[in-house]
């Protein structure tokens, strides 16, 4: 469904927080894009069609309150165990030198 986006570096689980409407998502970043996934409604671990793509170099954060991340012009609310990967994925790519060294280089 991601064509030829490079590795899957991360991925998180997000509903719509913009007042016109609520969707399920996954927000999938990889080597070269940020890629928002629709979900079914009822089975969101399912990816239907890629809703919107920004570059690898889009920043997901701040994180606001609620946890809520802003893409373009979409609101995305996730869960609080989340905002890890989130300030993780931003890190890898604005402050890599934040990062903890990888304990599993080998895998």
């Amino acid at each position: 469904m991601l064509g030829d986006q490079g590795e899957i570096h991360y991925v998180f689980p997000a509903l719509s927080a913009d007042p016109a409407g609520t969707g399920h998502f996954l927000i999938v970043v990889t080597d070269a894009s940020i890629a928002v996934l629709a979900t079914r409604t009822l089975r969101s671990d399912r990816p239907v069609s890629v809703f919107a793509e920004f570059s690898r170099h889009t920043r997901l954060g701040p994180i606001l309150p609620g946890p809520i991340i802003r893409l373009g012009s979409m609101a995305f609310e996730f869960d609080e165990e989340y905002v890890a990967v989130v300030s993780a994925a931003d890190a890898e790519i604005f402050a890599p030198e934040t990062l903890p060294p990888d304990p599993f280089l080998d895998l």
